[in-house]
């Protein structure tokens, strides 16, 4: 029996800026993207990678309160939406960067063994990109 991620959602308070870190700057393919109730859910994904990662409004399904905190959180940053892998880590943090994204931690050895970056998606998600 094997168990695999299929899905895994970040929370995003703007779908467009957000399309212009996941999809223009990290360079996922988008999947799907639908608007319902005024909320906007879009899915992207790594070409020729079955996990769909869903960028979704945190009002979105939730009550005003629940919404509410968690908009909080992620604008203040406390949330660490996901770990990349790259295959030219260099090449990958120079192309976010143009984007105008925030930089957290230029390309370096960690000391449990990965060599990684880290920014700042427009909603304030700490995003992690390693060497693969």
């Amino acid at each position: 029996m094997a168990v695999t991620v299929s899905t895994m959602f970040i929370p995003v308070h703007d779908p467009d800026a957000a399309l212009g870190f996941y999809r223009d700057a990290l360079g996922l393919e988008v999947r799907n993207d639908v608007a319902a109730g005024g909320f906007r859910w879009v899915t992207v994904g790594a070409a020729g990678q079955d996990l769909d990662v869903v960028l979704f409004q945190p009002h979105g399904g939730r009550s005003p309160v629940e919404g509410d905190a968690l908009l909080a959180l992620v604008t203040q940053g406390s949330l660490q939406a996901a770990i990349f892998r790259s295959d030219d880590l260099d090449a990958t943090f120079e192309r976010v960067r143009a984007s105008g994204a925030e930089v957290l931690q230029e390309p370096a050895a960690q000391p449990w063994g990965a060599r990684d970056c880290a920014f700042r998606d427009p909603s304030g998600n700490l995003v992690r990109i390693a060497q693969g």
